[in-house]
């Protein structure tokens, strides 16, 4: 299922043509679809909510059942499985821990004569995550979206997850919310529930920053709406990277791709190895172990399209074509990993050795599985506090550090021709020296 690239005194020209493959999909009618329904919302409100929730969700709810009730929330606590609930609690322990490292305080810095600059780092008011549901639940998405933003000190994280048939929003994913210390929970998906975070109606807050996975609408209304709000990133389908040496085992190595491939047909699963040996018997342990996996037909779409193995002549030649891919995961199953890791310029999350699968950051581990796609690793990071903080920087200017700085402000204003500004220092200047001159 693997495709099979020899890339010993080649380029990488050939992955990068599979890999772009998977966005050079036409996505006109997604955006304009999600376009029209973030102006009905816009327009009609809580109103348009409930027809988009009938017509997607199939879920016919009124006006007062937007609002999943407190009492639901609390009462999910109790109702969902105890051992489900301990490891729950713990993957929460793990990724607050690791976030908290994240915080970022205000600084500021003192010259003579005196002069006062600083930044002053505030949290954002109120934050929106998308969390999917319906059918599926996601109680891993909540924690890791809505920890982060809890650890940043905002006030308000308020959640919209699809509602299921029972008109409830799935008990594990308020669980998750309960935990993570979520505010609001509404029962909507889609661009609607996209829309009513960004713009507000009559039930459901207007927020500062959304933040979350969702499907190709849901990612195409995140990105009409970016500049009315901020959004952490628009996320294509997942991918996952391994450099894997002849000491590894392919029965783990095989169970990483399929662990991605699971995702979505368009998922990317590709392995480099220096041994063609090591290679054959991953490709075997695919194949053995595919046979017991619910989701083998998507699994087996996803490799067969954007699966690869690529040969390289000695393993440090993966390092280049990782940089050049900028994976979302990379999993480094070589001997001594460490030695690698500062010579990896561009992947989202690392992992390091065999029994560091890419499940255990989903899940567990602390780091955020929110995490840039399609190479967008180059210059994006993964989801963190500092997506959930803002600055505004300061400046204090005694009158002798003013008169001290007023000649270079003024020749510089005056370079670029803006006069009003060089005047609105100059007329200071002009008063201090003649106190000056009446002294």
């Amino acid at each position: 299922m693997l495709k099979e690239i020899d890339l010993k005194g080649s380029n990488i020209t050939q992955i990068k043509a599979i890999l772009q493959e998977r966005s050079q999909k036409d996505l006109t009618k997604y955006k304009d679809t999600a376009r029209q329904i973030i102006e009905d919302v816009k327009k009609k409100g809580d109103q348009a909510l409930l027809e988009y929730t009938s017509r997607y969700d199939k879920v016919e709810l009124n006006q007062d059942q937007i609002e999943v009730d407190k009492r639901e929330i609390n009462q999910a606590i109790d109702k969902v499985d105890g051992e489900f609930l301990r490891s729950l609690k713990k993957a929460a322990e793990n990724i607050k821990k690791f976030h908290q490292k994240q915080k970022e305080h205000s600084w500021q810095t003192h010259d003579l004569p005196v002069r006062i600059t600083g930044q002053v780092v505030r949290p954002l008011e109120r934050a929106g995550i998308y969390v999917p549901g319906g059918r599926a639940a996601y109680p891993s998405s909540v924690l890791m979206t809505a920890i982060p933003a809890k650890v940043a000190g905002v006030k308000d994280i308020i959640m919209v997850t699809p509602p299921t048939d029972f008109r409830e929003a799935n008990l594990k994913i308020l669980a998750a919310a309960k935990i993570a210390g979520v505010d609001r929970v509404f029962k909507l998906g889609g661009a609607q529930a996209v829309a009513a975070l960004a713009y507000g109606t009559e039930t459901v807050p207007e927020v500062d920053i959304i933040v979350g996975p969702g499907n190709i609408y849901v990612t195409m209304a995140k990105e009409l709406v970016f500049g009315k709000v901020k959004i952490d990133m628009t996320a294509g389908p997942s991918e996952i990277l391994i450099l894997a040496d002849d000491k590894s085992n392919p029965e783990y190595i095989a169970a990483d791709l399929m662990s991605q491939a699971e995702h979505d047909p368009l998922a990317s699963s590709i392995l480099i190895t220096d041994s063609k040996e090591f290679g054959n018997s991953v490709k075997k342990e695919i194949n053995r172990q595919i046979k017991g996996l619910e989701k083998k037909e998507i699994i087996r779409d996803s490799l067969s399209n954007y699966g690869l193995l690529i040969e390289v002549e000695v393993i440090e030649e993966g390092i280049d074509i990782i940089n050049q891919i900028a994976p979302e995961h990379l999993e480094l199953v070589v001997d001594k990993p460490f030695e690698f890791l500062p010579k990896i310029k561009n992947a989202g999350s690392i992992f390091l050795g065999e029994y560091t699968p890419e499940a255990l950051g989903d899940y567990f581990a602390g780091p955020n599985h929110v995490l840039p796609t399609e190479s967008t690793s180059r210059f994006f990071s993964p989801l963190s506090v500092r997506d959930f903080i803002k600055y505004s920087s300061f400046i204090y200017y005694s009158k002798e550090a003013f008169k001290q700085d007023a000649d270079h402000v003024i020749r510089l204003a005056e370079a670029e021709g803006l006069t009003a500004h060089a005047n609105s220092v100059r007329v200071r200047k002009r008063d201090i020296e003649g106190e000056d001159d009446g002294n």
